[in-house]
Formats: structure tokens, sequence, C-alpha cells
């Protein structure tokens, strides 16, 4: 039983809070695989979100630039009065927020046409990205330029975006362009919650920064070409990734897209920390209370485990106190006859020897009466060491049967076995030389009587006892510091070992 087992009950405890522990360690790590999922489908929203805006705006604009193309294209539109050339050919699209001026360009870069005046402006391009690569090549397509500063006032940091007028031949007759604020994109990114330590960016292919959350006015226009974030935005159209950024060294969850249709992507990514920051805080309580518990339940186990270990100590030393005699520290009279009681029973089903011995002190009373009670006390205590000090083998019982009376118990043990012990106790005891002058031999002596179920068959355990009881009386009339085994051939009249029968 588990009650009677105290390192069972500590077992049974530490096992049960290392499966409280588990248990939270694993409703943590579903929590935690929770906050990353969730930051992970709010980031491709966002993504998204972003994608989709930034396409839409941007093919808005290029519809604008072949507007103009297509006006330009048409002879009945460069006969118009140069106001409403101007309203056709720009249809007031550049006039939305964030739009800075639409002009057309010719082959020496020099501004032809203005949406934001009849008369155009003294502006030249030629040194613009935007203007020669449109040069250089009849196959750019759209080009968005790299971040600049725009030569007219009133604009920011800008970005163009052109196409290239050709003849029909081919050959370069210049450029339609117009400018996009960096406003827009700031304005954009700043809508967007992404945590404290979020970031969004928006690059050209070629890995040139036009904007990014946090915004720091010396990242635009910096090229990313060879940091290791940038490396895996090329790998794919999209994807998504843990990784450090580059510019400010914090670890984040990147999603990224390539904007179908433009050369452009952009990433969106929230930082670890700020993922975690809630599943930390939880885990630290979640992670208190489990401990607290655990560490109580242990505690609770330990002390109970020492209170029953307490409990069957004392329970032992009651059972010690009701099976011992008090005195000598032998087994009392109850607990030899329990003994003895099996072992008969053995006895009668295996035919194995058995031999007892009963031994009493001699002249006792006159002992106590001269020398009173304590060195009585004294006395049978001293017999019972002699006695002890001479049953060694661990199936042998000793005990004190009552009063001055002993008892010992020898399985396996003819009468020849128990006569030679039975006469190391009482030469043991005739050796301490204790006085007693009451005594015909003048010392303590004891006497002692056998009984043995290998010269004698005895129809039960009683008949057995009362035969080691007959050869005590016959030793003790045979004048005392004798032994007899019973059945006794003839009264013993010196000390010692006496003869034994024969079978």
């Amino acid at each position: 039983m588990v009650t009677r087992r105290p390192n069972v009950v500590i077992v049974i405890s530490f096992m049960l809070a290392c499966a409280i522990a588990a248990i939270a360690v694993w409703v943590l790590a579903q929590m935690r695989d929770d906050a990353l999922r969730r930051a992970q489908d709010s980031v491709f929203n966002v993504t998204l979100l972003v994608e989709r805006d930034v396409s839409r705006n941007l093919e808005l604009y290029d519809l604008s630039l072949r507007a103009v193309i297509q006006g330009l294209q048409q002879p009945g539109v460069m006969a118009l009065p140069p106001a409403i050339r101007q309203m056709v050919l720009f249809d007031g699209s550049a006039s939305a927020k964030d739009m800075g001026s639409m002009l057309v360009l010719d082959a020496a870069g020099n501004a032809i046409y203005d949406s934001q005046s009849q008369i155009p402006r003294k502006i030249n391009g030629a040194d613009r990205d935007y203007f020669i690569a449109q040069r250089n090549s009849p196959n750019v397509g759209l080009y968005i330029s790299r971040p600049f500063m725009p030569r007219s006032s009133g604009g920011g940091v800008s970005i163009a975006l052109s196409r290239r007028l050709s003849n029909p031949d081919g050959s370069f007759v210049g450029v339609v362009v117009g400018t996009l604020r960096l406003t827009y994109f700031s304005r954009l990114f700043a809508g967007m919650n992404l945590g404290n330590s979020g970031s969004m960016a928006l690059m050209l292919s070629d890995g040139t920064m036009l904007m990014r959350r946090p915004y720091d006015p010396k990242v635009i226009g910096i090229n990313l070409t060879g940091t290791p974030n940038f490396e895996r935005f090329t790998q794919a159209d999209s994807g998504d990734f843990f990784g450090t950024a580059a510019i400010d060294g914090v670890e984040r969850w990147y999603a990224f897209q390539h904007i179908e249709g433009f050369p452009l992507l952009v990433d969106v990514a929230v930082s670890t920390r700020d993922i975690y920051a809630n599943w930390r805080h939880r885990a630290w309580i979640i992670g208190s209370l489990i401990a607290a518990l655990d560490v109580a339940i242990i505690a609770l186990a330990l002390l109970f485990s020492e209170q029953l270990k307490r409990r069957l100590e004392v329970e032992e030393a009651l059972r010690v106190l009701a099976r011992t005699d008090g005195l000598t520290g032998l087994n009392n009279r109850r607990t030899f006859e329990e003994y003895a009681e099996r072992e008969w029973l053995v006895t009668k089903r295996t035919g194995r020897p058995l031999s007892m011995l009963l031994i009493d002190v001699d002249n006792f009373k006159g002992f106590n009466d001269l020398y009173g009670h304590s060195a009585g006390d004294d006395a049978l205590m001293a017999v019972a060491r002699c006695i002890e000090g001479n049953v060694r083998r661990p199936g042998d019982v000793s005990a004190r049967y009552g009063g001055e009376e002993f008892a010992v118990l020898l399985p396996d043990t003819n009468e020849i076995g128990a006569a030679l012990i039975a006469e190391r106790m009482r030469a043991a005891v005739e050796a301490m030389q204790m006085r007693h002058v009451a005594s015909a031999h003048h010392v303590l002596t004891i006497s002692v009587g056998i009984a043995s179920t290998a010269i004698h068959r005895f129809t039960n355990y009683r008949a057995f006892v009362n035969a080691a009881d007959t050869a005590l009386y016959e030793a003790k009339d045979a004048g005392r510091n004798r032994i007899l085994c019973y059945p006794v051939p003839a009264r013993a009249d010196t000390p010692g070992l006496v003869a034994q029968p024969t079978r």
C-alpha cells in the first residue's frame, strides 16, 4: 500500500508535478505557435493590402502616362489651343494628392508640355535616370526611377514614372514622365499596425530603398544589394522568413511580395519581441503559477512522507513493544507462541527436527528477597544476554516466557544440538559468578529442560511444550544448575550436560 511506503508518495508526487509541468509546457508551446500564426496572418494581410494599393495607384498613374502618349499621337490634339490641349493631354490626373508634375520631354530632355503650366517651365531632365534609361533602350516600358529631389519648387523627395516616346521608325523622340511624392508611401505605411519594432519597406528590384518605416531620411535611396535579407527577397516572387535587418539589426519575421507588373517589391516585418510580448507575459504568469503549484505538491509530499515515516516508526516501535519483553529485550511469550506454532506446523509437514529449551533461573525468589528487586532485574537481564548470545542462527528464537523463565526454539535441531546450545547457556550464566548465597551453588545458575521431535513423537504442540516443561522440573528436582532432555531416563545428580538417551 502507498500509505506504507513514504518514498512512493514522493515519487508519485514528483511524477504528478512533472506531468503538470509537461502539460503547462505543451500549452505554452501551443500558445507561442498561436502567437506566431496570428502575427503571420496579420503581416500577410498587411503585405497584400500594401501591394494592392501601390499596384492600383501606380497602374492608374501609368494609364495617365499612356493617355498622354496617345494624345500626342493624335494630330488634332496638337492643333488645339494650349489651354485645351493641356486639359486633353493631362486630364487633371496629375492634380491628385501626392502627384507631382507630369511632363513631356523632347529628345534633349527639355520640357515641351507641362501639366502644371500652359507655358512649360524651363526643366531639363536629360541627366535623370528615368530619361537616360528610356533614351538608351526602346524596350524599357514603364520605368520607375530612384528617389530624387525635383528641381521645381513645392515638391518633396519623389520618384518618377516614365515611358518612351518614339517615332514610327523607333527612333527616340523623348519621354513622358510623372513624379510621385514619397509622402504617399509614408502615409500608406503609417496606417499599418506592426507593433513597436515592426518595419515596412518598398524597394526597387535592384535593391534601392524607396520608403521604409520607421522612417529615416538617410535610408531613402540606399542600395541593399548583397545584404542577406535582400538576397532572400530575390529568390522568389513572394515568401517569408526569420531574419535580421541590415539597417537596425533587429530580428524580425519577414513577409515579402514582388508587385506584379512593376519593378518593385514590398516587405512587411514584425519583430520577434513584439510577436511574443503578450505570450511572454502570460508565460511568466502561467509558469510562475505552475512552478508554485509543483513546489507546493512536492513540499506537501515531503511533509506527508516525513509524517508517514514518523507514523511508521511509531507503529514499528509499538509493534516491537507489543512483541518484546520490556525488561530483557527478548521476545515476549505471545510472540514466541506465534512463532513456535508456525514452526510446529512446518515440522509436522516436512518432518524436520524441532527442539525447544525451557529455562528457569534457580532459586530466583530467594535472590529477589535477599538482594532486592532491582538486583533481580539486573540478574534477569544478565541471564537474557547469556541466552541471546548463544542463539545465533536466523531461525532461532528466544523469549522471556514468564517471570524468571525463558524459552528458546531451535528449528532444524536435534536433541544433541539442542543440548550443546543449552549447555553453553548454562555455563555462561554460571561463569558470570553472580553471588547468590541462597543457592546451593553460591552463584546464580539456570536449569534447562529440552524437548525435541527428533527423539519423541508428540501428538500436538501443547504436548511438545509440556514435555520441555517436564524436563525442566526434573532438572530442578535433580539439584538445579543442569540440563535434561525429555524423556528423562534417570535422575541426574551432577550439574552440566547429562547423558542423552538414544532413539
